[in-house]
C-alpha cells in the first residue's frame, strides 16, 4: 500500500493505494497551529477508521504547496507508518517536461495532475485545479507544460465578498438558479457565483484554446462545485482523484 498526501491552502487530501485501486479518500483541514503530534493523532485515526494494516504500508509521498507544514506532516505520517516519504519537488523524477521560466516554482500539486492528466489523455490539454486558487496549465501536443494562469478561486472570492459586505449572508452555493437574472437576494448571489465563474472559465478556455490550436481536451479537479461544471458550455472531463493518481505515479517512478 502507498500514501499520498497533498498539502493544500484550505485542506490537506489523504488517500492510500493498493496497486492501482485507490481504498479510500479522506480530507482534513490545514491548520498551522495544529501540533506534529496532533496530526500524527488525526492520520492515524483516518487509517484505523478505514481499517488499514500499518504494516502493509510500503511508502507514500506528499505534495505541498504549504511549506510550513510539509515537514510538520511528513514527521507526523512517518510516525504512524514508520516508513519512508518522498516530498514532490527539484530532485525528484516526475517525467514531466517542463517549460516555464523557472521550473523549480511549479506548484507540487500542479505537477501531480499534469503528470496525471498525460497518463489518461492525449495532449494537447488543459489542465485546471481549483482550490483556494484557480490554476490553469497548458500542455502542447508534444507533452511539454508551457505555463498557465492563476486566479483566486470562487470559494475564497465568494468569502471575501460576505466579509466586506453588511447586508450578504452565505447562500447555498451547489444550486444553480434557473436564470441568470437573479430575483432576490440569494437567487442574485447564487447567480454570480455560478454563472460567474463559469463565464470566467469558458472565457480563459477559450484564450488558452487559441494558443493551443483550438483542440486541447479540459481536464479539472478539485473543489469545483457540480453546479459551475454544468453551468459551463465548455465540455470538461472531471477527475476527481487526479492530484493522487499523480502522487502515485510520481512515487512508483521514484521507488524502483
Amino acid at each position: 500500500m502507498v500514501v499520498t498526501i497533498n498539502i493544500g491552502n484550505s485542506h490537506i487530501l489523504f488517500g492510500v493505494w493498493q496497486e492501482d485501486c485507490l481504498l479510500f479518500r479522506s480530507t482534513i483541514s490545514s491548520d498551522l497551529n495544529r501540533s506534529t503530534d496532533e496530526y500524527a493523532i488525526q492520520l492515524h485515526s483516518i487509517l484505523s477508521l478505514h481499517q488499514i494494516s500499518l504494516s502493509e504500508i510500503s511508502g507514500g509521498i506528499i505534495s505541498s504547496v504549504v511549506p510550513s507544514l510539509t515537514g510538520r506532516i511528513r514527521s507526523a505520517i512517518q510516525q504512524v507508518c514508520h516508513t519512508k516519504f518522498f516530498t514532490v519537488g527539484p530532485g525528484l523524477k516526475s517525467g514531466l517536461s517542463i517549460r516555464i521560466d523557472n521550473p523549480a516554482q511549479l506548484g507540487a500539486e500542479l505537477v501531480c495532475a499534469a503528470v496525471a492528466a498525460l497518463e489518461s489523455f492525449s495532449p494537447p490539454l488543459i489542465v485546471i485545479t481549483m482550490d483556494t486558487a484557480i490554476s490553469m496549465m497548458a500542455i502542447n501536443e508534444n507533452q511539454q507544460l508551457l505555463g498557465g494562469s492563476i486566479f483566486p478561486g470562487p470559494i475564497l472570492s465568494f468569502d471575501a465578498l460576505i466579509q466586506k459586505t453588511a447586508q450578504l449572508s452565505q447562500v447555498d452555493l451547489d444550486s444553480c438558479p434557473n436564470s441568470i437574472i437573479g430575483t432576490n437576494t440569494i437567487s442574485s448571489m447564487q447567480s454570480g457565483f455560478i454563472w460567474g465563474t463559469a463565464c470566467m472559465l469558458d472565457g480563459m478556455i477559450a484564450k488558452f484554446q487559441q494558443e493551443l490550436n483550438g483542440n486541447a481536451l479540459v481536464v479539472c479537479t478539485g473543489r469545483i462545485p457540480g453546479a459551475v461544471r454544468s453551468a459551463c458550455t465548455t465540455s470538461m472531463h472531471y477527475q476527481q482523484n487526479l492530484i493522487l493518481r499523480g502522487l502515485l505515479l510520481i512515487y512508483r517512478k521514484n521507488s524502483r
